[in-house]
């Protein structure tokens, strides 16, 4: 079994919401060695652009034409990054908010992989996942509060478009860890925080991970 984390803050050791993850991540090894852990920070990965040349690609793929020497280069970067994310059994991902969603770097990620014929395909009934049976941890911090009930909820773009996104692929068990509000008070960050890691711990239980390899 292998677990993807892919970061997504730029902030490296500093990173708040890293060193939640890295309370998940210190509990499953506990709980579960035979799990493999891969990492992916995305803010120290070169990611094919989303431009022109595989723009072209993916519509004429879709379109079920041919690709010629130039466009079959620059598109074989986006399908391998596709075929690896969809090899592996678990994800993790650690994602700060911003701007009521998500890093830039994740949005590029995320519209590099997610491509019709490697993670989903059209049907005559509508998008089929290829993900169905992959499970997600996704593990935030915001700096205000986002609960259901909370004046900020309306604003949260963060959690439901991880949800449709890659719902989109298929992967209908996500979990999130929110850490927040983490910018109002440091009485309240300290707080949020350390509620959060804890979460994160009891979080690996939820997953009911075997023991298969």
């Amino acid at each position: 079994m292998k677990l993807l984390h892919i970061i997504a803050t730029t902030r490296g050791a500093e990173s708040r919401t890293l060193s939640i993850s890295n309370e998940f991540l210190k509990t499953l090894k506990e709980k579960h060695p035979h799990v493999q852990v891969d990492e992916l920070d995305l803010s120290t990965t070169e990611l094919p652009p989303v431009l022109d040349t595989n723009v072209k690609a993916k519509y004429l793929m879709m379109m079920g034409g041919q690709l010629d020497d130039k466009t079959l280069e620059s598109w074989k970067k986006v399908s391998e990054m596709a075929e690896h994310f969809i090899s592996y059994d678990l994800f993790l991902i650690t994602a700060p908010m911003w701007n009521f969603s998500i890093p830039y770097i994740l949005k590029h990620y995320i519209d590099v992989i997610m491509q019709a014929g490697i993670l989903f395909s059209f049907t005559a009934s509508g998008p089929e996942g290829f993900a169905k049976y992959e499970k997600m941890v996704c593990i935030t911090s915001r700096g205000s509060d986002y609960s259901p009930g909370s004046h900020m909820h309306a604003m949260d773009f963060q959690e439901p478009y991880l949800r449709a996104i890659f719902g989109l692929a298929g992967i209908e068990e996500i979990h999130f860890v929110h850490a927040q509000p983490m910018d109002i008070a440091p009485g309240l960050t300290q707080a949020a925080l350390e509620k959060a890691k804890e979460e994160a711990r009891q979080m690996v239980d939820k997953l009911a991970i075997t023991a298969q390899v």
